[in-house]
């Protein structure tokens, strides 16, 4: 399976970026009933609970990441992550391949992103 980044946004808002460090696991889950944003991606961090977002604005993705609708049909109800890189304006983080097949078969079948 090829690389899948994203970057977590709105950490500021929450417990800032300084308490992450390269490696870190993260969790993603959908919020499809979210009033703001019907891809919306939540993410925590264990131990802290919700920590932001996957960006999905072209002003908040940062470098070769995927936007929270790209991700949002690779994922089942959730997924996890692992932070690459702290950032002042997030985190860029890779989507883990384990334990979600479904985001192996459907990514090898929409290639095309």
């Amino acid at each position: 399976m090829e690389d899948i980044f994203f970057t977590v946004t709105g950490c500021n808002h929450y417990f800032g970026t300084e308490a992450f460090k390269p490696r870190m696991k993260v969790t993603l889950y959908k919020e499809p009933d979210n009033k703001y944003d019907k891809e919306a991606i939540r993410v925590e961090a264990r131990a802290l609970g919700k920590i932001g977002y996957v960006a999905n604005s072209p002003y908040t993705v940062l470098g070769e990441s995927h936007s929270a609708g790209r991700l949002y049909d690779l994922i089942d109800d959730g997924a996890t992550g692992r932070v690459l890189y702290v950032l002042p304006q997030g985190l860029v983080c890779e989507l883990e391949e384990t334990g979600f097949e479904k985001v192996k078969k459907i990514y090898k079948k929409h290639r095309h992103y």
